[in-house]
């Protein structure tokens, strides 16, 4: 039995001694995710458990029971928003009571507020497909007519047919028109994005001011403007270029202001990293800032587009209305498609009417191609690169992988470290090598 330096009293013996696990030092082991070690079951937050959807199906056809007693049989209730309302409102309690028979009151709420966000979102979606599929069950007639999209209404009238005329003058007129616009807003309501987080101070506060009060801007007025400023004093007449401007208008607040939000959220953690090596503010902004925040500022883009390229009211006024094409946006009236929908469907003709909805459809279908254009240049957040990129980033890795290695191989062959002839044993200096 060997004593060990200890308290009076205490005694180690040799077992304890021999044993090496007493001498490793003690290591914590991180138990893997499912193993049930972690002391508890892990919740599933994303998907809705089996009784709460037996309960919402439940609920909700007990809901459309009611409604349809008390709007058919009990009381004297009619019309269909009503019978909407009251198998809403019947849902939800019936929902909350089913649910309160086997959940406590914290769940009860939560799933009442995820069925209200769920109502948002269906009804928000449902009020979208009803004006499309409105547009376009309207518009369907003229939709069908190939001459629709490559014909122009100088040869028709409000009596002719469908197969007569088409609206090719006014797509090109709101391409045109909006294109200018993009040249003009983008640059300028970035810019001053930057200017409003990058340098700041009193003139920056001001013009901050300024773009978030003319967000709300009616478009009468920016129409009323370009015309007292433009048309009246310098070109005298009403063109594509006018309208451009008026439509600039309207979108350059919304640019800032969006972009403006954009810029605000990257950390400044990237710019002290940039000033740090020792670089400028304008590479800061060029080089770390507009790339970090590139898919928010083609969100920001792409909101002015929206608003610019439905206006009718300053198009109304500082375009002109024709029935010709004409892509000189400095010389003559130039038509945009919601102008053209408000000169269709103010006519009692159904032929006209149609062709308005055909242009509305078009119209819609024409912002979609630009919102998807717009993601597919500005999707990718900073440093994610496509399929090609990254494709030629691996091709790139690989070849310079073989390079290396084939140095690697010519360094260590015997012919390229010759011995002396006369002396057949290497130096150190070789040996070494």
């Amino acid at each position: 039995m060997t004593i060990l330096e200890a308290r009076p009293g205490s005694r180690i013996d040799d077992a304890s001694v021999d044993d090496p696990a007493i001498d490793e030092p003690r290591r914590t082991s991180i138990p893997a995710q499912g193993d049930g070690s972690s002391g508890g079951v892990r919740r599933d937050l994303r998907s809705i458990p089996l009784d709460d959807s037996f309960n919402a199906l439940g609920a909700a056809a007990a809901g459309l029971a009611l409604a349809t007693l008390l709007f058919g049989w009990l009381t004297p209730m009619t019309g269909f928003v009503g019978w909407l309302i009251i198998s809403f409102l019947a849902f939800l309690g019936i929902y909350a009571v089913l649910s309160s028979l086997r959940a406590d009151r914290l769940t009860v709420s939560d799933r009442i507020m995820t069925a209200l966000f769920y109502s948002a979102g269906t009804i928000l979606l449902s009020a979208l497909v009803f004006v499309l599929a409105f547009t376009v069950v309207r518009g369907l007639p003229a939709l069908l007519n190939p001459n629709f999209f490559v014909e122009t209404m100088k040869l028709a009238g409000p009596l002719d047919p469908l197969s007569i005329g088409g609206i090719s003058h006014a797509i090109v007129g709101s391409l045109i028109q909006i294109s200018i616009a993009l040249i003009i807003t983008i640059p300028l309501g970035i810019t001053t994005a930057v200017f409003l987080n990058e340098v700041g101070g009193p003139f920056a506060r001001f013009v901050r001011t300024i773009s978030d009060a003319m967000t709300a801007l009616p478009s009468i007025v920016a129409g009323l403007f370009i015309y007292a400023a433009i048309v009246t004093l310098v070109t005298h007449q009403r063109s594509g270029f006018a309208a451009a401007l008026a439509i600039s208008v309207m979108m350059l607040p919304i640019i800032i202001r969006a972009s403006d939000v954009v810029l605000r959220l990257v950390p400044n953690n990237l710019r002290e990293a940039s000033y740090a090596l020792g670089t400028t503010r304008w590479r800061t902004v060029w080089n770390v800032v507009l790339p970090t925040s590139r898919s928010g500022l083609v969100t920001a883009v792409i909101l002015g587009t929206a608003r610019g390229i439905g206006e009718t009211s300053p198009v109304l006024l500082t375009s002109g209305v024709t029935a010709e094409m004409n892509i000189n946006p400095f010389e003559g009236p130039m038509i945009s498609l919601p102008l053209q929908v408000f000169d269709f469907v103010k006519s009692p003709e159904p032929s006209m009417i149609a062709r308005g909805f055909g242009a509305a459809a078009v119209l819609v279908l024409l912002v979609l191609l630009l919102f998807l254009i717009a993601r597919v240049i500005g999707g990718r957040g900073p440093g994610q690169l496509s399929d090609r990129q990254r494709r030629a980033a691996a091709a790139g890795s690989q070849r310079d992988l073989q390079r290396i290695e084939q140095r690697g191989i010519e360094r260590i062959r015997p012919e390229n470290h010759p011995t002396h002839p006369t002396d057949p044993t290497p130096s150190k200096e070789e040996a070494r090598s």
